[in-house]
């Protein structure tokens, strides 16, 4: 996997002493805490859903899908200053690190995980940490979400520091992993983001940037893979995807530094250059050839008119960004 799923041991730090409440105070103040959240709300309305068809429950479902991008589009504002402050910081050299448990851990590993081959960046530039570890990309690993001192260990063993950009994820907003690896790397002098969906969270007072999706109560009550988990997955589209765009990692909307690891990606890297340039096959071929596969340079050869060489050291000067080196070889 190219991002990385980490965590240390999953066990819980348990309080113990005069000091700590009784079980039975604990889960009464937990179930109390959990009844006053959107995502956890019960809805009387679809109480006797599973006596309905099934093609009406999927219309009811698909209907509750809708309203996500409308959540999503309530919070552009919060999500596009979260992606400049992580650009400013990729740009100088620092990594951007999703933090969370269950579903919500298993998105920021998946949308890192696919980062390397969208836009060729080294597997240790965009990672994703997991309460309990890889193991729990699978299975749960009961425990590891209630315990922020293995997030902030998690943290720490990446040595996350002023240049890093980690982003605490979870429904309920209270995951004690998203908010003790969120307040870890805000200590350590990294850019916090909180994505939760629930309004007013502890992982919003925790972060630099809070986004908050409220998509309201869920299909199935507390089942928060649903509506929060789409409107994770497309929060974290963008924080990747934009922030990406802003590092010139695209030219336009082609993907310029897509690895070519497999046939569909070879064909694909032929197309775009094809796309950004309008060359023969004859040119294309060339170009790739001279620079050795890679997309952007290869684009650089056709339209600015120089060798695999300079088209290399053009790019590296221009941090990377293709207009700009494309504008430096028109000069």
């Amino acid at each position: 996997m190219a991002s990385s799923a980490s965590s240390s041991s999953a066990s819980a730090a348990t309080p113990t002493g005069p000091s700590a409440p009784a079980p039975s105070q604990a889960r009464s103040a937990l179930r109390a805490e959990l009844a006053a959240l959107t995502t956890e709300a019960f809805r009387p309305d679809l109480a006797e859903i599973d006596r309905l068809p099934t093609l009406d429950i999927a219309r009811i479902m698909n209907g509750e899908d809708a309203g996500v991008p409308a959540a999503v589009a309530a919070r552009l504002p919060e999500i596009a200053a979260a992606i400049d402050a992580t650009a400013a910081r990729m740009a100088r050299g620092g990594r951007l690190v999703y933090a969370g448990a269950g579903t919500a851990g298993r998105l920021g590993v998946l949308d890192a995980s696919e980062c390397p081959p969208t836009f060729n960046t080294d597997p240790s530039q965009v990672m994703g940490v997991i309460a309990g570890g890889a193991t729990a990309l699978v299975t749960a690993v009961e425990g590891a979400e209630d315990n922020r001192e293995l997030a902030a260990g998690d943290l720490a063993a990446l040595g996350v520091g002023p240049s890093d950009t980690v982003v605490g994820v979870s429904a309920s907003g209270r995951t004690p992993y998203a908010v003790g690896a969120v307040e870890h790397a805000r200590a350590a002098g990294a850019l916090t983001i909180g994505v939760s969906c629930n309004a007013g969270s502890p992982l919003a007072l925790a972060a630099d940037h809070a986004i908050e999706v409220v998509v309201g109560p869920e299909l199935l009550t507390g089942s928060t893979r649903l509506k929060a988990g789409t409107a994770q997955k497309l929060v974290l589209n963008m924080l990747s995807t934009i922030t990406m765009i802003r590092l010139g990692k695209t030219y336009g909307n082609l993907m310029v530094d897509v690895r070519a690891t497999n046939e569909k990606l070879r064909a694909r890297s032929r197309q775009i250059v094809a796309l950004a340039t309008g060359a023969s096959e004859q040119e294309i071929e060339a170009a790739l050839t001279e620079t050795g596969g890679e997309v952007k340079n290869a684009i650089l050869v056709v339209l600015g008119g120089v060798d695999g060489r300079t088209a290399a050291r053009l790019l590296d000067e221009s941090g990377g960004h293709l207009r700009t080196a494309l504008h430096a070889a028109h000069e």
